[in-house]
């Protein structure tokens, strides 16, 4: 039974594994506004990759979501702070077993998700866990950003994409999803877990987008000074005790895997978060480090390197926003 998938956003990662999949003869509507529509609906969508440069002369491209009706999944690709407004106008494409799919660098977008959309899925009835069924976690792997509206490149590492429901049950709905994924050549795995390896990107993540950030330099760079290096090592294992907290074990290695994935990195690395600091724009910091400190406090689990790191970003965040 061939999917609809619906891809909100068409930055680095909407518009490649979006891209992806309507390559694949893959039914697939990208959710757009602005520059980034316009582009898609009289250019199309280039992509231009490590593993092969592909491009779609047509694509369906929309600002109304109820113009593409109920869809089989729904790809989360907006920058994490976009979530709560795109999530609020998803109800016309839910249907009974539609999926959504954070794919996201933070950790609570599934909860994020979930409460937005209780009670506004399409007709199913209202209540805490009306929402949260269509949600799955989600996580992907890939560096790309965008050259121009419409157009992605894609540096660097193999692409994937990893989801699977919250209660970590086998489904049909998840195995039809990555079965589409593979089809269109895209690395999709179902984890065993998906809260442990969802903050198996996130000890990665966060430390490395923060530290980059404030220090403006990539990661070759800082890992390779002891202060600096020091200082990522005390957020990860900040990290790993707010995870053990929240009920969630990302294993007995997970420090030595997270350092391994730093110093393995090419020298040249940044994330987007830091990216985006350095040209001035609003960025995922409350999302990745922010939700560290707050999800902390919640816990009632001492983050002291992940606060300072947080605190002395604030400035220019609020500066990018327009608050400062």
């Amino acid at each position: 039974m061939t999917m609809r998938i619906a891809v909100i956003g068409a930055g680095g990662v909407g518009g490649y594994f979006g891209g992806k999949l309507a390559h694949a003869g893959i039914d697939t509507t990208f959710i757009a506004r602005g520059a980034t529509l316009e582009a898609l609906r009289t250019r199309g969508l280039r992509v231009e990759s490590i593993n092969g440069d592909f491009a779609l002369e047509r694509v369906n491209a929309t600002d109304d979501p109820s113009s593409a009706g109920v869809v089989d999944a729904i790809l989360m690709t907006v920058k994490s702070w976009q979530i709560p407004e795109a999530a609020a106008r998803l109800a016309p494409m839910i249907g009974e077993d539609t999926v959504i799919v954070p794919l996201e660098n933070g950790i609570d977008a599934p909860d994020v998700l979930a409460g937005i959309l209780s009670g506004a899925a399409g007709s199913q009835p209202a209540g805490p866990d009306s929402g949260r069924k269509h949600v799955l976690g989600g996580l992907c792997g890939i560096v790309s950003f965008v050259v121009e509206p419409g157009h992605i490149r894609h540096i660097a590492a193999e692409p994937f994409v990893m989801f699977g429901e919250l209660d970590n049950r086998t489904s049909e709905r998840t195995q039809r999803l990555r079965e589409a994924f593979e089809s269109a050549g895209v690395k999709a795995e179902i984890p065993p877990d998906i809260h442990h390896s969802m903050w198996t990107k996130f000890l990665f993540i966060a430390p490395m987008s923060a530290i980059g950030a404030l220090t403006r330099v990539p990661i070759g760079v800082w890992r390779a000074m002891p202060e600096l290096r020091s200082l990522a090592e005390r957020s990860i294992r900040e990290m790993i005790a707010l995870a053990n907290a929240r009920g969630v074990d990302p294993g007995a290695d997970a420090f030595e895997r997270t350092m391994e994935r730093y110093d393995n990195l090419a020298a040249a690395s940044t994330s987007s978060l830091q990216r985006d600091v350095m040209e001035g724009k609003p960025s995922e910091l409350d999302a990745q480090i922010g939700a560290v400190v707050r999800l902390a406090r919640e816990s009632g689990v001492d983050t002291p390197v992940s606060e300072l790191l947080y605190h002395c970003l604030l400035p220019q965040e609020r500066r990018a926003r327009g608050a400062l």
